[in-house]
């Protein structure tokens, strides 16, 4: 049977729903409202973890990812989030960290120990620091944490970090902690597990959980006593092993020419006249800075050796050190220091000795053999107050060389 559209007046069947010509709903209770899909998720395969939304909180990464971790003595699947980010903003970003854990089956914070951490660290680390004594303090400090090397670091504790500032021993010497030391492995361990919970191995840090005693900060802050000069018995031992050790030629030639530690690691091969034995550095003062240093004989042969050697590398510092990743550097004043260190434990020297003790037994010498009080002054690099001396006195090099050569020792 035939009806009338009452929108637009043409015929249109009893049944039909809708009409035909212009889409007038004819019977608007009988149309089924249409339900949108809902794009459904396709369901993850079994032991492939979990992808879970958060709800009922305002979190701007709701999406949680867990992955399998082996099932429960009763059989039952044990899951745990993945590491080392749980969280993300989309269902989508989460299936693809689920794919690509699948892809790399590791989990950091079950298998990484002490030393996998320290190797993963310091790489970043060293190559944000420009400072190539900062990096060798480090790396000295590191050599005496062997004995957490092998621990998870999940399993780190309080204990184990106190026991390698108090007891840690340097593998190569035996030598053990020394303040400095102990100050660099603090530092070592507050760096390494910052980074470790960066980057979610662990949850806190137990370095920061505790600070050095007062004992060591009290040692730290402490002027260090005078300086002393070497014992005869003391030179004996560093001319007779001066072959053996690497830098003893170091400590002889300061012995012979009075520079600092620094001014000495400081020095230039292009500030080396071997023609005329002279070299030329200094810091600190201008009275020190730039001077002019007779090179004695007894010395000549290490320098030249340096000089040499040196050339030889491609360096522009007369003192090289092959640092620990087998890479020739020049000496700083912290690898000079730490090798200085050493030496003392190996040869038995007094344990109160210090870096600058071989500039004290310059000037012990030089007035032991009755060396020109002026002539001393110009070599360490001392102001000269004396307006006759300082302005209208002419000293030229071969008056240094030749004061110099008085000491016999």
């Amino acid at each position: 049977m035939l009806i009338v559209c009452s929108e637009c007046g043409l015929q249109v069947s009893d049944k039909a729903l809708t009409c035909p010509h212009c889409g007038f709903p004819m019977k608007p209770d009988a149309i089924k409202k249409v339900r949108r899909g809902t794009n459904k998720r396709r369901r993850l395969p079994n032991g492939f973890g979990q992808i879970s939304e958060i709800k009922g909180r305002n979190l701007r990464k709701p999406f949680r990812v867990l992955v399998p971790a082996g099932k429960a003595t009763n059989g039952h699947p044990i899951s745990k989030p993945l590491k080392p980010i749980s969280y993300f903003s989309t269902y989508n970003e989460a299936y693809q960290a689920l794919i690509e854990y699948h892809n790399s089956p590791i989990d950091l914070n079950e298998s990484i120990t002490v030393l996998e951490l320290y190797e993963k660290w310091s790489v970043e680390y060293y190559e944000s620091i420009k400072s190539r004594a900062q990096i060798n303090s480090i790396k000295r400090a590191w050599k005496f944490c062997s004995s957490v090397y092998d621990i998870k670091v999940t399993d780190l504790r309080v204990r184990h970090i106190k026991a390698c500032i108090e007891e840690g021993v340097y593998p190569e010497t035996n030598e053990p902690t020394n303040k400095y030391n102990k100050n660099f492995i603090k530092t070592l361990f507050n760096l390494m597990l910052d980074y470790a919970m960066e980057n979610e191995y662990i949850e806190k840090n137990p370095s920061r959980m505790f600070a050095l005693s007062d004992k060591i900060i009290e040692e730290l802050n402490t002027t260090e006593n005078e300086h002393i000069p070497y014992t005869d018995e003391e030179m004996n031992k560093l001319w007779s092993n001066v072959e053996s050790f690497n830098g003893i030629d170091m400590i002889l030639i300061q012995c012979y020419s009075g520079w600092r530690p620094r001014e000495l690691c400081a020095l230039k091969i292009s500030n080396v006249d071997l023609e005329n034995r002279t070299f030329i550095g200094g810091m600190k003062s201008k009275a020190g800075t730039n001077r002019t240093v007779p090179i004695h004989s007894k010395i000549f042969p290490f320098v030249e050796k340096r000089y040499n050697a040196a050339i030889r590398i491609g360096s522009d510092f007369l003192f090289n050190n092959i640092s620990l990743d087998n890479r020739a550097e020049p000496f700083t004043y912290n690898t000079f220091k730490n090798m200085y260190d050493r030496l003392k434990i190996v040869l038995k020297l007094d344990t109160e000795h210090r870096p600058h003790d071989g500039r004290k037994h310059f000037v012990t010498m030089a007035k032991k053999y009755n060396l020109d009080e002026y002539a001393i002054k110009y070599i360490v690099g001392h102001a000269i107050n004396d307006i006759t001396e300082k302005i209208y006195t002419q000293r030229d090099k071969k008056w240094l060389s030749k004061e110099i050569e008085k000491i016999k020792d």
